[in-house]
């Protein structure tokens, strides 16, 4: 039975940038700001597009992990919504058997963007709180993102 984690934040920045860097440039950003989660990631197939296929080496903070492949699922421009689901390694070896994350990005205002994470999985194991960690680290990394996209502007 697939289970779900949420979380939810609200950034200070327009949604068009948020989603510009995340959904579109993540594979160049998310290394940058949060090397401790993510050492790199490397587009495999694909053009950051749906049925793109990326192999995410992860870092310290989450070595037991490894490694993991994730597919873009989920890819919708005009509703600023991307899903990834992990397809090898990660996750998936530590007793899940379907693990995505869906990211939403909805338009607060002219320059404020509300972030819905979801995390959806099937596991075997009966208490787990990796889902909540990785809405947690997901929202962590927005964060950052945020602080480096005002810096950068001012």
């Amino acid at each position: 039975m697939m289970k779900e984690v949420k979380s939810q934040m609200k950034v200070g920045v327009a949604i068009e940038v948020l989603w510009r860097k995340y959904a579109k440039e993540i594979s160049f950003v998310l290394p940058k700001l949060a090397p401790n989660l993510v050492r790199s990631i490397e587009v495999i197939e694909g053009d950051g597009g749906l049925g793109t296929v990326y192999l995410i080496n992860l870092g310290s903070e989450k070595s037991s992990l490894g490694y993991q492949k994730e597919k873009v699922t989920v890819f919708n421009e005009s509703l600023h919504q991307i899903g990834m689901q992990v397809i090898e390694g990660g996750h998936l070896n530590h007793g899940f058997t379907s693990y995505t994350t869906v990211i939403q990005f909805n338009a607060v205002g002219e320059s404020e963007t509300g972030v819905d994470v979801k995390v959806l999985y099937e596991t075997e194991a009966e208490e787990t709180r990796m889902p909540e960690e990785t809405a947690k680290a997901i929202l962590a990394f927005i964060k950052r993102l945020e602080d480096y996209l005002l810096k950068q502007g001012s």
